[in-house]
């Protein structure tokens, strides 16, 4: 997991809101856990790049 952290906002209506956290809840997920890994894949399937905790460390290995 990265070491820092940052805030993003997202406005969506009440009721997709609701069903989003129930769905989440009922996988024994956070919503943030979610989203994290919808950001994850969305990056990935358009190839984006970018820095993670893991990889710096795995490169800094001897």
């Amino acid at each position: 997991m990265e070491n820092k952290t940052a805030r993003l906002t997202v406005l969506i209506d009440p009721t997709k809101k609701k069903a989003f956290e129930e769905l989440c809840s009922a996988q024994d997920l956070t919503p943030s856990q979610v989203v994290r890994q919808l950001i994850r894949a969305y990056l990935e399937t358009h190839g984006a790049t970018y820095a993670t905790k893991s990889k710096l460390t795995s490169s800094s290995k001897p």
